[in-house]
């Protein structure tokens, strides 16, 4: 679907179109795959050659696979799914160095917690504080359905500061929903994770937040030698020598 619209001439609006429906399928259809091996995301990179797919994963020695075997496996799947020409898609898997902080991974992980049979709550707060002791800024989990009775609720838990509207909610919250096939129906999970300022980039967005002020150390005062000496001897006698002149020269003008 990418490549057909990268060859046609197309406008530029039809192929931010292709573009996000075509990312947002390939991702769909990883999360359907590697949930089991703490899938967190893709990133696809266009080259003149070559579509480059990127996995980001917790566990990517199962998403490799024996020798391999299981990346190849995806990446045939891939090319016959979106009628990519035959090697013209390269699968590349990359590990999340802290999986606290990626919400798929946590709602994955909550997720496998209920169904095992772990109760709600427990589950939600198990969640909370792993995320916050690993560096976190903020965290809300939030599961609906039918949790106990027939009827459908809402739990809301929440821990530290999160933003939930702007720009910086977009840099600093990453979002995830899943749902879980229970006993008596569906349950709905959401995880945010607010982020901390990071600036070198890899726990955090490098830029800052609009209202966080550094207040700086105010500088030193430059403080200038003075010259307090006393004179000498010899310099008061030519200072008097030099004003007995000026006087000499200013009455001889004068009688002149």
């Amino acid at each position: 679907m990418a490549t057909a619209a990268s060859q046609k001439q197309v406008s530029k609006k039809r192929k931010f179109v292709a573009d996000g429906v075509f990312y947002a399928e390939l991702n769909e259809l990883l999360t359907t795959i590697l949930a089991e091996d703490g899938y967190s995301g893709v990133e696809v990179r266009v080259t003149p050659i070559k579509t480059e797919i990127i996995i980001r994963a917790t566990r990517t020695r199962e998403v490799l696979g024996e020798k391999g075997r299981r990346i190849r496996e995806l990446t045939a799947l891939v090319e016959r799914r979106f009628d990519f020409p035959e090697n013209s898609v390269e699968l590349f898997a990359e590990r999340v160095d802290n999986r606290a902080l990626c919400a798929q991974a946590q709602a994955e992980s909550l997720r496998y917690k209920l169904l095992g049979g772990l109760p709600v709550r427990r589950a939600a707060y198990g969640v909370l504080r792993f995320v916050m002791e690993n560096g976190a800024k903020g965290v809300e989990v939030t599961v609906s359905g039918k949790l106990r009775a027939q009827r459908a609720k809402v739990m809301k838990f929440a821990d530290g500061y999160l933003l939930s509207t702007g720009t910086p909610k977009e840099m600093y919250v990453d979002q995830a929903i899943r749902n879980v096939d229970m006993r008596q129906g569906i349950l709905g999970i959401r995880v945010k994770i607010m982020m901390a300022y990071d600036p070198e980039g890899k726990s955090g967005p490098k830029t800052r937040l609009p209202d966080d002020i550094t207040i700086h150390e105010p500088k030193e005062d430059t403080v200038f030698p003075v010259d307090t000496t006393t004179p000498t001897q010899e310099e008061q006698q030519e200072e008097e020598e030099a004003t007995t002149q000026q006087q000499e020269t200013a009455g001889v003008e004068i009688t002149a």
